[in-house]
């Protein structure tokens, strides 16, 4: 059960408060707003609204937890997960298309996507706007922006050149769209300037937050890109940002075994409820139909195995494609959060899956995931599981990556190995090379968010798979929604749609 005192119950407890006992109007100058928002008070408030984006819900809103929004297109169109149409008629097509790579730029996930960032941005410009305005604390300025540069990077991420503004007022049709290159300098350059004066703290207040640690990891995401935004490797600048939050003393949770997870070891508390600081950098808070939601269990079970180990029915949707179940290693522990074979009952998950589309796979088809197991409270919608967006495993690897590429792989091998132990296997028996890299990466970080952009990276994701041929380059980038080109007639469209 979560306790702790969060920024975004505790601004909109804030607001709920004013609306309650005070019934008379009154005006309120810029001054009075400029001295509300130099508060600490004031200036949590204006943040809260920002980071009441961050959660997963419905319509596609938010970074994870629930359905057709940017964890989905950026998941569902890599190797680790699809939901197949069923041959019981259920799931619509549209999840497979994207494990096909046939989206469309009307597809409801880059509307959606789109919608949440944007939205995301414009709230970033206000707290921004606002904390400046009223000469508030430089670290809590610093936060905005910060949370700006994260939403812009998603963008460019997805979607390359995008409309690029940092003033309100501007109309939506006259927005200008900047280039990719034009994107990453602008989020670098925010970075760099503001994560040292980001508050150093973990957990408590700042749990769900970004602090210098989470800033330098998503400054080290950034860099780790660079040739894919730019052309241009950032190796050595990645390197360098991985080595500040390695400052701020976190480790690798432990794994082991424990009675007390529903998995059967202690490395599953990092998918949790309330995420081990010790390996957490940056959490997403969850609370069901409070605070986001987490369906990601709960959507791959199907009903009565679900119904029979939570009390509600599953939703017999996502799978684990069989190529990439079948390199996990037995004694991995990290194989544990799949769910294959006979499960009693008369219920038998089969690692072959005949079909995504037509006629589509058969009830039973495919390995489940469970490894954010729900945890209370929960119910047919979702559970309250918190979810990693940045955590040090990640860092590790990421260390090992940089080395590997700056052609000092004995460097890399103690982080990779790291890793490995931890998961019960052993240590890599010569230097890492890129495939160990990569392979470790997809072991490690599946269905967190990661996997997409892995596989650009690593130059994978346009090989042909099991259900589709090889993708035309220009499926790199997702399309510009129609949408979003009918309000503002300057948008140009990313290439082949």
């Amino acid at each position: 059960m979560k306790i702790k005192n969060r920024i975004i119950i505790g601004s909109l407890s804030f607001f709920l408060l004013v609306g309650c006992t005070n019934i008379e109007e009154n005006v309120y100058d810029k001054y009075t707003a400029n001295d509300f928002y130099a508060s600490a008070t004031g200036a949590d408030v204006a943040l809260a609204s920002v980071y009441a984006q961050v959660g997963g819900n419905w319509d596609g809103v938010g970074y994870a937890g629930a359905d057709r929004g940017w964890y989905d297109l950026n998941c569902f169109s890599a190797d680790e997960q699809v939901i197949p149409h069923r041959t019981t008629g259920d799931w619509e097509l549209d999840f497979a298309r994207l494990y096909k790579h046939e989206w469309l730029p009307t597809d409801s996930f880059i509307n959606n996507t789109w919608r949440w960032l944007y939205k995301s941005i414009f709230n970033a410009n206000l707290a921004v706007k606002q904390l400046e305005d009223s000469h508030a604390e430089a670290s809590k300025i610093a936060e905005a922006k910060v949370l700006r540069a994260f939403f812009y990077y998603l963008l460019m991420d997805d979607f390359g050149g995008v409309p690029f503004y940092t003033d309100n007022t501007i109309p939506v049709a006259e927005i200008p769209q900047a280039s990719r290159a034009d994107i990453y300098a602008f989020v670098v350059k925010e970075l760099t300037e503001n994560v040292d004066l980001l508050a150093s703290t973990k957990g408590g207040n700042y749990y769900g937050r970004f602090n210098r640690w989470a800033g330098y990891t998503l400054l080290a995401k950034v860099y780790l890109n660079a040739g894919v935004y730019t052309g241009t490797p950032k190796w050595q600048e990645c390197l360098a940002a991985c080595d500040k939050v390695s400052q701020g003393g976190y480790s690798l949770h432990p794994s082991g075994t424990s009675a007390s997870s529903p998995l059967g070891d202690k490395y599953f508390e990092l998918f949790g409820d309330v995420l081990p600081d010790d390996e957490t950098i940056l959490a997403q808070f969850t609370t069901v139909n409070v605070v986001s939601r987490n369906i990601f269990s709960v959507r791959s079970l199907y009903g009565s195995q679900a119904k029979t180990l939570f009390g509600f029915s599953g939703w017999n949707g996502t799978i684990v494609p069989k190529n990439f179940f079948l390199k996990f290693s037995n004694s991995d522990i990290r194989k544990k959060q799949f769910l294959y074979g006979d499960q009693g009952g008369g219920l038998n998950y089969t690692v072959d899956v005949a079909s995504l589309d037509n006629p589509g796979a058969a009830p039973m088809a495919g390995v489940r995931n469970v490894k954010f197991y729900p945890v209370t409270p929960m119910d047919g919608g979702g559970a309250s599981n918190d979810f990693p967006i940045y955590r040090y495993a990640d860092i590790l690897l990421m260390k090992a990556e940089c080395n590997v590429r700056l052609s000092n792989a004995a460097a890399a091998k103690p982080f990779i190995d790291a890793v490995r132990l931890r998961a019960g296997l052993g240590v890599l028996t010569a230097n890492p090379n890129l495939t160990d890299i990569y392979n470790e990466r997809g072991f490690e970080l599946n269905w967190e968010g990661h996997r997409r952009q892995d596989m650009i990276r690593f130059d994978t994701f346009l090989q042909a798979n099991e259900f589709r041929g090889e993708s035309m380059s220009t499926k790199k980038l997702f399309p510009i929604p129609t949408a979003a080109l009918d309000a503002n007639k300057g948008l140009i469209q990313n290439t082949g749609y």
